[in-house]
């Protein structure tokens, strides 16, 4: 079996120890780094720069959450922006041609400068405040339908919820807190499940 160029688990993270973790399983990975409102610029760029090391040196993609200022100075590989984020128009400017450029969807939209949809709220989550109701698996099935490019569901992700989304034609995952518990085991069985 031929493996996707485009990897079905993106691993959502701040922290270097889980992204060193989830390396250790497997390249197989997208991290996306999401950097803290809290941490400074510099720091913000400290530490996409050593996530980026290691995801290099395992082969593995790097991108990062919001901060396109950031991705683009460390030399990410891409980046991923949400509803307040700058337009994909707008941000694709930023990154340019070549990167990955992630956009969040909670319905079917035609979004040419996307290179994958991140769709959800899937289920119910604690690692992010402020999202609207969950969609569920027909919401991301919804999107998925109508998309020609990759539908990475995203909160509240369990590996256990994987198939459910898969059947609706969802590419892959995104996971927070389910690897943050485990970095090593849920990494494990996320892709087991994917596969």
């Amino acid at each position: 079996m031929v493996e996707p160029i485009f990897p079905r688990l993106h691993v959502v993270t701040a922290s270097l120890p889980v992204v060193e973790a989830v390396l250790s399983v497997s390249p197989r990975v997208a991290i996306q780094v999401r950097v803290d409102d809290a941490l400074t610029d510099r720091d913000a760029y400290a530490l996409t720069v050593a996530a980026l090391a290691r995801c290099r040196e395992r082969g593995a993609m790097c991108l990062v959450n919001d901060r396109l200022d950031v991705a683009v100075a460390a030399g990410a590989d891409g980046a991923h922006v949400g509803a307040d984020d700058l337009p994909p128009a707008a941000a694709r400017k930023v990154l340019g041609p070549s990167a990955v450029l992630g956009v969040t969807l909670r319905a079917p939209a035609v979004v040419p400068e996307a290179s994958y949809f991140g769709v959800g709220p899937a289920f119910a989550t604690s690692t992010k405040d402020g999202l609207p109701d969950p969609i569920g698996p027909p919401g991301v099935g919804a999107v998925a339908e109508a998309a020609t490019i990759p539908v990475i569901a995203i909160a509240g992700v369990t590996p256990s919820r994987v198939p459910s989304l898969l059947a609706v034609g969802a590419y892959g995952v995104a996971a927070v807190g389910a690897i943050a518990r485990d970095p090593v085991g849920a990494t494990r069985e996320f892709l087991e499940a994917l596969s």
